[in-house]
């Protein structure tokens, strides 16, 4: 059930994309008056491809995944969102349908706020609609680069580039504790799980990594780029 928090608003929150900077009083009370906060359990849908998308997503706690939804039950992680990312989807203006899925890797804590409002701040704050346009573009060229790593690397350079993504992009410390499953880095690198799986062992076994249960130390980061870089 979609519960407004009364507790905070939209002006004084610290936990607000810095996008929402960019409004006047008026246009962040509007906002604030049409947006709801969720707690999602690890595992819940945030979104779901192919639904009707009304909301776009500000993520203020935890870790979500972007994620398409393919054949024969197989996904594709194309990124993870932790606060304070903004959530949409290239449905907006076209079919107003979720292109791909989101759900929450562990516990997360999101502000849902309606497409309409959102349509209607592109429309009277060229501003926000700029800089809403250069964050698409950065997914877009995001996206680009990574399905050319996919499709020309091998294994091991995959591997390295995902383990380098977490720690520098997602976690920010060394070590630190790893909240997705092994089966989230296969679907993050489009390999099996099994692979992934060996891949480690062999990162651990050269040196690279140290992995004690959830708890994952990169031991040798400029070979791990390295690695990545060489494909």
């Amino acid at each position: 059930m979609l519960t407004k928090d009364h507790l905070h608003n939209c002006k004084n929150c610290k936990k607000r994309n810095n996008i929402f900077a960019l409004l006047n009083d008026e246009e962040l009370e509007h906002v604030d008056n049409n947006r709801y906060e969720l707690t999602f359990n690890k595992g819940e849908i945030i979104f779901k491809q192919g639904s009707p998308l009304t909301h776009v997503a500000c993520i203020t706690e935890g870790l979500a995944k972007l994620y398409i939804e393919g054949l024969n039950k197989r996904n594709l992680i194309l990124s993870f969102a932790k606060p304070v990312q903004m959530i949409g989807g290239p449905g907006m203006f076209v079919d107003y349908r979720h292109h791909f899925s989101v759900a929450a890797v562990e516990e997360t804590t999101a502000c849902l706020v309606d497409t309409k409002i959102i349509e209607e701040l592109i429309e009277h704050n060229p501003v926000f609609a700029c800089d809403l346009l250069k964050r698409t573009n950065q997914i877009s060229i995001a996206n680009f680069k990574k399905f050319i790593n996919l499709t020309q690397k091998q294994m091991h350079g995959r591997i390295a580039d995902a383990f380098i993504f977490l720690l520098d992009e997602i976690y920010g410390r060394n070590p630190f504790i790893i909240t997705i499953s092994r089966q989230d880095i296969a679907d993050l690198t489009a390999m099996s799980k099994e692979n992934v799986i060996r891949v480690i062992k062999v990162f651990r076994d050269q040196g690279l990594l140290r992995v004690d249960g959830n708890v994952i130390e990169i031991l040798n980061k400029k070979e791990l780029i390295r690695i990545g870089e060489t494909g």
